[in-house]
């Protein structure tokens, strides 16, 4: 039996060969995007692919199909990436890429006009004042009012909650994203802090009934399951729940809510921190109507369809693999009307002007059905 070093040096040695070979199969490519460009004929060809796939599977036993016909996946798509790259194509969603970030502006404003829902106090408005310094807020009566105001030009931009690190992501936002036209310019995340307020004079061990926005009630379940025989009922949001409170008469209400609408609506805080998880925090979307990339944006985001057939969702995201692009975000989303089809949205840490990132937009374009790039971004904190 050789030993182990020895077996090492055997596969150092077939590796350098695979090496060489794969050297060797890339000049072969060049050439072939050369023959194309002469010819006008197509880069991709899904029948030659899907043959060759087939071939190499069939040449090596069946418990090793599968990793022979990956190998020649990713080995037809390294080749296929370098002959858009020499012959200089570009999809549409790279050639928009490059637009903005020729037209990027220098910096990101510090005054804007911003459209959130809720009203006074709530979370989105505090998340607004962390991305803009100076920001003029009007406020909408639902998330769908916010993507409507900045498509209508009513606002220059939108901001919205689109995950929590206790409660999850914010359906109701995913959703709207598939039926509003948008791009994402600058993220925030902010440490949320849900306190028990009441009417001053209220007692905690007096409340019987807690008012606030779904996600808190989720965030704070433990706390609302510690008070006897307590209710929920649903707000739009935190601050309308304050608001409800402070315009009531029933001593036995409450509302979960930030320490903001305690000073604004005149309440106590009958409980600080109530959240269940003291590292409670919601990431929150600034949205604009164009694409706009400002400087400093090193993430993105992306949605996608795939084709409805196996591995397809793994064809995509090998693209992300074979150019070292780190994935931060998978959610998935069923599409109205489409039977068992979901949209997947897709957060990425990379810079926009990186090389990568492009041939990432470029490369994907025939990896899926339908393919949408959100935009680049800074995240605050």
């Amino acid at each position: 039996m050789e030993q182990l070093s020895d077996l090492r040096l055997r596969i150092d040695h077939i590796d350098q060969e695979i090496s060489r070979l794969f050297l060797e199969r890339m000049d072969v490519s060049a050439q072939v995007a050369e023959f194309k460009r002469a010819t006008g004929t197509g880069v991709f060809d899904p029948a030659r692919e899907r043959a060759n796939i087939a071939a190499a599977s069939a040449r090596v036993p069946a418990e090793l199909a599968s990793y022979a016909g990956t190998l020649e996946s990713v080995l037809m798509e390294a080749s296929r990436a370098a002959q858009h790259r020499a012959l200089g194509h570009r999809s549409a969603l790279s050639a928009s890429l490059m637009m903005a970030l020729d037209q990027a502006p220098a910096a990101f404003p510090a005054h804007a006009h911003v459209a959130c829902q809720g009203v006074e106090g709530a979370f989105q408005q505090i998340a607004t004042e962390r991305i803009f310094r100076r920001p003029t807020i009007s406020y909408c009566g639902t998330f769908e009012g916010v993507f409507a105001a900045v498509e209508r030009g009513e606002a220059d931009y939108g901001v919205l909650p689109i995950e929590n690190s206790t409660a999850g992501s914010v359906n109701q936002v995913y959703d709207l994203m598939m039926r509003h036209s948008f791009y994402i310019v600058r993220s925030c995340r902010l440490k949320i802090d849900h306190n028990l307020l009441v009417r001053p004079g209220t007692r905690k061990e007096d409340v019987r009934v807690v008012y606030s926005h779904q996600q808190a009630i989720g965030q704070c379940a433990n706390f609302i399951a510690s008070i006897p025989g307590c209710r929920v009922h649903v707000c739009e949001n935190t601050a309308r729940a304050a608001e409800h409170v402070a315009s009531s008469s029933d001593p036995g209400i409450g509302a979960l809510a930030s320490r903001a609408c305690a000073e604004l609506y005149g309440l106590e805080v009958a409980q600080p921190s109530v959240q269940d998880n003291p590292n409670n925090y919601t990431r929150f979307a600034c949205i604009a109507k164009d694409l706009t990339v400002f400087p400093g944006a090193e993430r993105a985001s992306l949605m996608m369809v795939v084709n409805h057939r196996p591995g397809a969702l793994y064809n995509a995201l090998s693209r992300f693999y074979a150019l070292g692009i780190n994935l931060i975000k998978l959610e998935s989303r069923p599409i109205p009307g489409r039977d068992f089809e979901f949209m997947f949205y897709f957060d990425i840490e990379c810079p926009a002007a990186s090389d990568d990132f492009v041939a990432l937009l470029d490369s994907l374009s025939d990896a899926c059905e339908e393919l949408r790039y959100l935009g680049s971004y800074m995240e605050v904190v």
